[in-house]
């Protein structure tokens, strides 16, 4: 595993499962909402996001953290090895909250830009409905340009840490609210 993505739902910890998979690995870990988001929310352009990301998968190994579902069949082709963290909305949503609780009115170390946290209606709703809006996009773009690479789904926690601890990975940190 030398270039990998991790995607899943909003919530379901991705940035913290790819910090703690990069610390075992030592590969740089790269923040898909560093690339896109400037000050107060406001997004880059399209082009400017794209030349990021492709400056960003130049490097011989990283860890790309996000979905952003527009650039996913290029990021698919760079990489070597799909993490999807696939859990119950549930779950998600309360990841979601636990990080607004915990981060509110800051901007989170994994974001571009001052984008405070904050709690968002439609945020919430989108999360919500990930599995059904969401889900089969990304497991259908994982059949069809994940051939030839290493595809892990991992269904909860207590998978996440398990694929970790195979690693050698420390556990802790490992997904949002722990495992």
């Amino acid at each position: 595993m030398r270039r990998i993505l991790v995607i899943g739902s909003p919530g379901a910890g991705k940035t913290t499962f790819s910090r703690a998979l990069a610390e075992r690995e030592k590969l740089p870990l790269i923040h898909l909402d560093r690339l896109y988001w400037q000050d107060g929310w406001q997004p880059v352009s399209q082009e400017v996001f794209d030349a990021r990301l492709a400056e960003a998968m130049e490097g011989p190994a990283w860890i790309l953290d996000g979905n952003y579902g527009s650039t996913l069949p290029q990021r698919l082709e760079r990489c070597d090895t799909a993490i999807f963290l696939d859990y119950p909305r549930f779950v998600c949503l309360l990841g979601v909250l636990r990080r607004v609780i915990v981060h509110y009115g800051r901007t989170r170390p994994d974001m571009g830009g001052n984008c405070p946290e904050r709690l968002d209606w439609e945020f919430l709703k989108y999360v919500w409905g990930f599995p059904r809006n969401h889900r089969p996009v990304l497991l259908a773009k994982l059949e069809e340009r994940g051939r030839g690479k290493r595809v892990v789904v991992l269904r909860s926690r207590r998978q996440a840490a398990r694929f970790l601890r195979a690693l050698g990975a420390p556990e802790q940190g490992a997904g949002s609210g722990g495992l």
